[in-house]
């Protein structure tokens, strides 16, 4: 028989709201919940890390005393049958490729704790993670970084890069959100910065440059030079293939498109010009029984030419 979830529990997780501690505890205030008629009670308990008071139960218990009351399976003999036909022909192979990794949790926690032991708040990313302090703390490694280790082994392991295609995706979204803040930073500096000239005199101590003007007012001798950020980011964009010519969007390359658009490079006939190969072949066939005749009156012609026969006078003479 089903176990009831609805009755009072005598031991509950908590989570504080301060500072971020899991505990378990004896409820210290037990409160009535019509809305929930899954489980009508609310639990509240004192942080023992920072005193804060009537601290709530963890979202994930309470999600699984619902899931707990309300779930239902098969009760009949047939709908059991027909429960268990369902697993028939599972695991697939893909299925198995994917379970098999399973075991490896412990096993890429031994090897992550090399490089990122587990130390809650300890690590720049540790501020925006959502894994329970003192749970992180029980682990052997970093929960965050372990998920990475896996999908990386599992990726070459399965000679399959589409594993890590949101891991891809999120470098790539971050090195975007970089690009960005480096476009506005030089944006806001100027593309030119400005600073005075500052030379040593002959005692050695720092001296900026300056004159007179013509109003009788100092003013000093500045060097421009160009924002240091431009080659950071364009090396960026260049290595992101993020480039006007990268994306087609150059003038050039407008212009080809519209050239292919046109058909520029390409012979088209309509269909009054289009020749078959037969009608080709008698075509170059008459062209050539007459090429014959037609040299004879070339030749013919070359001698009458008055220009001709000048030209072979004078070669007789000399």
């Amino acid at each position: 028989m089903a176990k009831d979830w609805s009755g009072q529990l005598k031991l509950v997780n908590f989570k504080c709201g301060k500072c971020r501690h899991t505990f378990s505890a004896v409820p210290d205030l037990i409160e009535d919940d019509p809305d929930a008629p899954h489980h009508p009670y609310r639990y509240s308990a004192h942080c023992p890390a920072c005193k804060a008071e009537h601290q709530p139960q963890i979202s994930w218990e309470r999600g699984l005393l619902k899931a707990h009351q309300t779930s239902t399976g098969p009760v009949t003999a047939e709908g059991k049958a027909a429960s268990a036909a369902n697993l028939d022909g599972h695991p697939t192979s893909e299925e198995a490729r994917r379970t098999r990794f399973n075991a490896m949790k412990h096993g890429m926690a031994a090897r992550t704790a090399t490089y990122f032991p587990a130390k809650p708040d300890g690590y720049a990313f540790c501020g925006k993670c959502d894994v329970g302090r003192d749970w992180c703390a029980a682990q052997p490694a970093c929960v965050k970084q372990t998920e990475i280790f896996m999908l990386h082994h599992a990726a070459f392991d399965q000679r399959n890069p589409k594993v890590l295609t949101s891991l891809h995706a999120d470098v790539h979204s971050a090195l975007m959100a970089t690009l960005q803040m480096c476009l506005q930073a030089v944006l806001s500096e100027g593309v030119l910065i400005k600073q005075p000239r500052v030379e040593l005199d002959r005692e050695g101590n720092s001296v900026t440059l300056a004159y007179i003007g013509e109003d009788g007012k100092k003013k000093y001798i500045y060097d421009f030079t160009s924002n240091p950020a431009f080659k950071p980011i364009a090396d960026l964009v260049t290595r992101m293939g993020l480039s006007m010519n990268d994306l087609g969007m150059s003038v050039r390359g407008f212009e080809d498109a519209e050239d292919a658009g046109k058909g520029m490079g390409v012979l088209r006939l309509d269909e009054k010009s289009k020749e078959t190969l037969d009608a080709f072949g008698v075509r170059m066939l008459e062209a050539s029984k007459n090429a014959a005749d037609l040299i004879k009156q070339s030749q013919a012609d070359l001698v009458r030419d008055p220009v001709y026969i000048q030209h072979q006078a004078q070669e007789k003479s000399r």
